[in-house]
């Protein structure tokens, strides 16, 4: 399966948003994070991350099929955060995000730092980001009794 990271426009705005909100309604249900979880964004948050300046979101396609959207942000040249980071569910455990994280962290070699954060009771997440090379970094935020978010940085 080829995996290509496209940067995402206006015109992609409610094909991604809707698949945001497939992505991430499962977690929205098992964790009741309803404070924090993108499956209770708006379409406006979709389009501030298409529109900032210090801010790329991209679509994530599989086979030219659009599956899922990466956001990154970064903060000066050095330091790199991804939010959110997400595929429709019947594309999850291919392959498919690691390969997006690959393709992300190459398209920015002057990053010196790349950081992110995931519900740490979501295993199959932790997982992934740690076979990346990503590092839990101690701190974490209770989101209430259900979820806990756990930090990662990768230098």
């Amino acid at each position: 399966m080829e995996v290509k990271l496209e940067k995402a426009t206006m015109r992609d705005a409610n094909s991604i948003f809707d698949m945001q909100v497939k992505a991430f309604t499962p977690l929205l249900e098992k964790y009741k994070d309803y404070d924090t979880n993108p499956a209770n964004e708006t379409i406006d948050r979709v389009l501030m991350r298409i529109n900032s300046l210090n801010r790329a979101f991209y679509k994530i396609l599989a086979d030219n099929e659009l599956v899922g959207a990466i956001s990154v942000k970064w903060e000066g040249n050095a330091k790199f955060w991804i939010s959110p980071m997400f595929l429709i569910p019947s594309y999850q455990g291919k392959g498919i995000a690691q390969e997006a994280l690959i393709l992300l962290e190459k398209m920015y070699p002057q990053a010196m730092t790349w950081e992110l954060a995931t519900i740490k009771e979501e295993e199959r997440n932790c997982y992934l980001y740690e076979k990346m090379g990503y590092n839990q970094t101690g701190v974490s935020k209770k989101l209430n009794d259900n979820a806990t978010l756990i930090y990662y940085k990768k230098a």
